[in-house]
């Protein structure tokens, strides 16, 4: 099982060269906040992740990698 400190910098590592902060809400599940840190700007801002399902690093790769599906997605839909 993987600690939540590492859970968390796994997943911070994983949005380069964006900034990532994860941090554990009060009821246990993670905050997980994607921005530009030149502008600010927030490209993902996701709330409730459970951490129960996350217990290797490839769990953790594979979440990461739907969240950044999630962002092209936006900025797509945004494009417009």
């Amino acid at each position: 099982m993987v600690s939540i400190s590492e859970l968390c910098r796994i997943v911070e590592s994983g949005f380069q060269p964006l900034s990532c902060q994860c941090t554990l809400n009060p009821d246990g599940s993670l905050r997980i906040k994607v921005y530009d840190p030149a502008t600010g700007r927030i490209d993902l801002l996701i709330t409730g992740v459970s951490p129960a399902h996350l217990n290797s690093v490839r769990e953790i790769s594979n979440l990461i990698g739907e969240l950044r599906i999630e962002m092209r997605a936006g900025r797509r839909a945004f494009a417009g």
